[in-house]
């Protein structure tokens, strides 16, 4: 599909729909995904370190990590606003629909990206600040116009995705420690069943966008399909390791288990029912594993905390 789709759009007016425009921009539930995993991120390196796990210092971190990863979804809208016009599941987008000009959605952009660096700079310390930065610019400069190109999109996307855990821990601590890479690791893994399944169930649209991830290449689905598998066999030891680190308990590790076991139950499911992509059937067990993603990871990290706070 070469035209780009046409969705219906209601005028929006007022402060109101302009903030509804802005969290739309911001991509606000994916950023404030961001912000939680920042937050467990924040919570271990301050345990590490010996700083108070809740203080000033943590809303400066929450703060500042969330302008910078909100500030990034809104350069990428801005960069990918023709691709969004072509896809259902975007058109409707402040920039794409012609509710917000380009220039708007730079603007804000940037000064979300450049004002939360310079926040956690001033705020915390400067490598959290540089490395916000290097994170939205890989983003930008790497994974995003490597969508429209190689497959291997997926994977370079992987590294900036799995960088707000680590931003939480040097926000509290002012170094990069070994449980810093550990909380890198559980969301580098956990990227990849969740982006497959989203690409697996909108394959169609992300075809009329030109979005080349593996999915939409390949037409019998099989390659996708065992790197669901693989990830989800390799994030089940990868969520033991805090337990060893002493970052959590026992109580965290059979939850840890339990959740992956769940988890790697519906990625088999999809994986194993070998059926076209575009079968009703597939589509509703890739739906269902995305919301697995989606409820697995913040329960995660929340038992992670809960287990060490009562430990």
């Amino acid at each position: 599909m070469s035209t780009a789709f046409q969705p219906l759009v209601v005028p929006r007016t007022g402060v109101r729909a302009l903030f509804h425009d802005y969290a739309e921009l911001t991509k606000i539930r994916v950023t404030i995904l961001l912000v939680v995993t920042a937050w467990c991120g924040y919570y271990f390196g301050a345990l590490k370190s010996g700083v108070p796990s809740v203080s000033w210092s943590l809303f400066h971190a929450l703060l500042g990590i969330g302008m910078v990863s909100g500030g990034a979804a809104a350069l990428n809208e801005a960069m990918e606003r023709h691709v969004d016009a072509k896809m259902r599941r975007t058109a409707r987008r402040p920039l794409p629909a012609g509710r917000m000009s380009l220039v708007h959605g730079l603007i804000v952009g940037f000064a979300l990206t450049v004002g939360g660096a310079i926040y956690l700079g001033l705020a915390l310390n400067a490598l959290t600040a540089w490395l916000s930065l290097a994170t939205s610019a890989m983003y930008l400069g790497a994974y995003t116009p490597l969508k429209r190109v190689h497959p291997i999109c997926t994977l370079v996307g992987a590294f900036p995705g799995a960088m707000p855990g680590l931003l939480g821990w040097t926000a509290a601590s002012g170094r990069v420690d070994l449980g810093a890479f550990v909380l890198f690791a559980i969301v580098f893994f956990w990227q990849f069943p969740h982006f497959f399944a989203i690409a697996w169930l909108y394959r169609e649209d992300y075809e009329s966008g030109g979005i080349r991830m593996l999915p939409v290449i390949e037409t019998d689905g099989r390659s996708t399909a065992r790197n669901i598998l693989i990830y989800s066999m390799a994030l089940v030891p990868v969520t033991l390791m805090p337990t060893f680190l002493d970052f959590s308990g026992w109580i965290y590790f059979a939850g840890a288990l339990l959740l992956g076991f769940v988890l790697f139950y519906f990625s088999a499911r999809l994986a194993l029912l070998q059926m076209p992509m575009t079968a009703g059937l597939s589509k509703k067990y890739a739906r269902q594993l995305l919301q697995a993603t989606v409820i697995y990871l913040p329960l995660l990290f929340a038992l992670m905390m809960l287990d060490k706070i009562t430990a």
